[in-house]
């Protein structure tokens, strides 16, 4: 007689994220995940020009800062380590998370009428080693909008504008810049729910 593999009698994994990004948390919770929130951060602009002086592809930078921030947590932490990165490219340029409201408003300019990719990564280690790695690629068409919308745009969403590379929130305000994207909504806001999800069952950490 052969028994029955049962999730009850398993130690389930605990879930960390290691991001202190409020909407990569907000996405977990949604989706009824409990998890700790274990942050610790990386120089990501040592990491970035490093990597660009070598002319790496694109998509393995955003891999590179997901797999480092992951690995950090899980080498001093038990449990499957949740990394995530995005890495804003537009005219085959690098763009960093704006550094004031000015500096925003002058992307966002920059940005009007164009295309551009968000390419994201989730890396989950465990016991310091990467066990599950996820690339993502969206893009995004931003509308011919007037100055007159900017500064009402900008107004609103104040420093929200300084917290995400396109100055924008997708999942607010900022969907009125776009006239149609292409991609998963999740990998937009910054992290591939539906992969990652999938990778959890696998492992036994939540529920099949």
């Amino acid at each position: 007689m052969t028994d029955k593999l049962s999730f009850e009698n398993l130690d389930f994994p605990k879930i960390i994220l290691a991001s202190g990004s409020k909407i990569r948390a907000e996405i977990l919770t949604n989706a009824g995940l409990t998890f700790d929130i274990i942050n610790r951060p990386i120089d990501e602009a040592s990491i970035k020009e490093a990597l660009l002086a070598e002319k790496v592809p694109m998509r393995d930078i955003a891999d590179a800062l997901a797999e480092t921030k992951s690995v950090r947590v899980s080498a001093q932490n038990a449990g499957l380590v949740i990394g995530a990165d995005q890495i804003m490219v537009m005219d085959n340029q690098l763009f960093d998370k704006p550094k004031s409201i000015k500096e925003a408003r002058e992307r966002l300019l920059t940005m009007r009428g164009k295309t551009h990719e968000l390419l994201g990564a989730v890396v989950i280690s465990e016991k310091g080693q990467t066990v599950w790695r996820h690339s993502s690629k969206t893009r995004l068409f931003v509308r011919d909008f007037s100055e007159e919308f900017l500064d009402s745009y900008l107004e609103q969403e104040g420093d929200f504008v300084l917290k995400s590379v396109g100055g924008y929130r997708f999942e607010g305000l900022g969907a009125n810049l776009f006239t149609k994207v292409e991609g998963d909504f999740f990998s937009i806001l910054g992290l591939s729910l539906l992969p990652v999800l999938d990778f959890l069952r696998l492992r036994g950490a939540i529920q099949t």
